[in-house]
C-alpha cells in the first residue's frame, strides 16, 4: 500500500487507504507472499506497487527480501526504465524478474527502451489513465499484442478495465495473459470478511471462459 496510487482507480485507491489506516507495511506484505508461497509453491507470484515502499529501506533490501519471501517478478508503477538504475538491477540480481510496462503510447521509438532489461512478461496497459474504469476496443487490444510480439519474445499480459469473463476471454484469443485487478478490489470492498467465496467463484469464471478461449485460439 502506498499514499499516492496514482495510477489506480478509486477502488484501488480506497483499498490504499484501507490498508495504511490499518497500519500494513511493506513487511508485511511480504509476509502474506511467503505464506502464499509455502502454501502453493508451484504458482508464479508477482508484486506490483510503487517505488517508495519498495526503495524506502533501499532496493536491495527489497529485493533480499522478495526473494526470501518467493515472490517470482515485480512491477513499480512509477520508476520510468530510463530511471530504473537501482531497483531492476537489484532484482535481476536477486533472480526477481523486473516486470515493465507497455501503454498505447509507447511507440516504436520508445519500445525497445521499455524491453531492455525486461523479463518475465510484458504488462500491456490497454488504456491511457488509471485502472479500472474503462477497457479499450479489443480492435485496438489486438492490433497493440501483435505488435509488442513483433518486437519480443516476452509474453504479453492485457489488463485496465478487464470486467467480464468475454473480456477476458476476448484478450485470451490474442494475448498470453488476462491482468484483472479492480473488480476484485471492489469485491473484498462489498464483502469484507465474506469475500473468498465471492472472489473465488468471480476467479473461476474468468478462468472458465479464458481457458475455454485459448483452446479455440489452438
Amino acid at each position: 500500500p502506498f499514499t499516492d496510487p496514482m495510477a489506480d482507480g478509486p477502488a484501488i485507491q480506497a483499498a490504499n487507504i484501507r490498508s495504511l489506516l490499518a497500519g500494513t507495511k511493506t513487511a508485511d506484505i511480504l509476509a502474506i507472499a511467503k505464506a502464499f508461497r509455502h502454501r502453493h509453491p508451484s504458482v508464479p507470484l508477482v508484486l506490483m506497487g510503487y517505488a517508495n515502499p519498495m526503495t524506502i529501506r533501499g532496493p536491495e533490501w527489497f529485493a533480499a527480501a522478495a526473494k526470501e519471501a518467493g515472490v517470482d517478478g515485480v512491477i513499480c508503477v512509477d520508476i520510468p526504465p530510463e530511471e530504473d538504475a537501482e531497483l531492476g538491477p537489484a532484482l535481476r540480481a536477486a533472480g526477481i524478474d523486473p516486470i515493465r510496462l507497455a501503454t498505447p503510447t509507447t511507440d516504436a521509438a520508445r519500445l525497445p527502451t521499455v524491453l531492455d532489461g525486461a523479463s518475465g512478461f510484458l504488462y500491456y496497459v490497454s488504456v491511457a489513465g488509471i485502472t479500472g474504469l474503462q477497457q479499450a476496443q479489443q480492435t485496438s487490444i489486438d492490433e497493440a499484442v501483435a505488435r509488442l510480439k513483433a518486437h519480443t519474445d516476452l509474453p504479453v499480459a492485457v489488463g485496465f478495465g478487464v470486467r467480464t469473463p468475454e473480456q477476458a476471454a476476448a484478450i485470451a484469443r490474442v494475448a498470453d495473459g488476462v491482468v484483472v485487478g479492480s473488480a476484485i478490489v471492489e469485491l473484498v470492498a462489498t464483502h469484507g470478511t465474506a469475500a473468498p467465496a465471492y472472489v473465488r467463484a468471480y476467479i473461476h469464471s474468468l478462468a472458465t471462459a479464458i481457458h475455454a478461449a485459448t483452446k479455440e485460439a489452438a
